[in-house]
């Protein structure tokens, strides 16, 4: 018989009945990937290039040229491309960052934290990690938490892991310092989690309102097809906000969302959303606090094994 710490029910019909800032229907967290410069790479010494198929296939072990400046494109252009979106309509991301790229890019990690947005921490490298020991992990989560520190002038209260174990969430918990954790997709809605006896914040992340399916097949094909998705998500959610307010999460990222037109797709979902009463655009840290101060009596949920997020 198994002995299961997976939770199939969560808030099952019973949603808690809850509030947003100003009575908002839906919380819409946007996301940006920091992740350029971090990926693997024989650059850096990894036996292999990225394999994520965005580009030309070069022989094992060299380094994909190609590849390398699809993700330099992120960086140089697509990064500030979407801050400028952002800025125009003054709204405010959380930025999923790997350490290493920050530390790779410091002059656009310190205009993060400048133009109001929060950093998050999303493991040291976009590549997995090598952790044999929770030791290693240990400092793996210490080692990343001093890149953000160190480059964009805050510390990182939230966690998205790129690898993960068995033993993540509670090294998480042990560190201090950290607030929440994205390493679920399991609902809609922010939930506490039991850790060795503290109540644990998560906030769950989403794969399906992601631009990621830009290097998918099938995925996304046209601009209009991602801008469709967050819309049909967010006219979903808007109504059963009427009755119980519910949470989005957008997934960016610089070399898919920050090309022109996909570009011009999230400013026109960031139009749209914005012309109803009730969409709040929060960070996550600012969706967190409110949840810990309003709801931070909820009772946990059993606890979950975190998995390893891709993207």
């Amino acid at each position: 018989m198994l002995t299961s710490v997976r939770d199939f029910v969560g808030y099952g019909e019973d949603f808690p009945r809850i509030k947003w800032p100003g009575g908002a229907r839906v919380a819409i967290s946007l996301v940006i990937n920091f992740e350029e410069g971090s990926e693997m790479s024989p650059w850096v010494g990894d036996p292999i290039a990225e394999p994520t198929g965005e580009a030309f296939q070069d022989p094992a072990g060299q380094r994909r040229l190609v590849s390398e400046s699809l993700y330099d494109y992120g960086a140089r252009v697509g990064y500030w491309r979407l801050l400028d979106v952002l800025d125009k309509y003054d709204v405010k991301a959380t930025a999923f960052a790997c350490g290493m790229a920050l530390e790779l890019n410091p002059e656009s990690a310190r205009e993060l934290t400048a133009r109001g947005h929060e950093p998050a921490s999303h493991g040291y490298r976009w590549a997995p990690a090598s952790m044999d020991t929770v030791e290693e992990e240990r400092e793996y989560i210490r080692k990343t938490v001093q890149a953000g520190l160190n480059t964009t002038g805050e510390r990182p209260l939230g966690w998205l892991s790129t690898t993960s174990s068995g033993h993540t969430r509670e090294l998480l918990v042990e560190e201090g310092g950290f607030v929440y954790d994205c390493d679920s997709f399991a609902d809609d809605l922010p939930y506490f989690v039991n850790v060795h006896g503290k109540k644990w914040l998560v906030l769950p992340y989403d794969l399906t309102t992601n631009d990621m399916l830009f290097s998918h097949n099938p995925g996304y094909a046209q601009p209009e097809d991602f801008f469709f998705q967050l819309k049909e998500a967010f006219d979903c959610l808007y109504e059963e906000g009427a009755t119980h307010p519910k949470m989005m999460s957008v997934g960016l990222h610089l070399r898919f969302a920050g090309r022109p037109a996909r570009a011009q797709a999230l400013d026109d979902f960031i139009r749209y959303a914005r012309s109803f009463p009730g969409a709040w655009f929060a960070r996550r840290i600012d969706i967190a606090r409110w949840w810990l101060h309003e709801y931070g009596d909820m009772p946990a949920l059993p606890q979950e094994q975190p998995g390893a997020p891709s993207k």
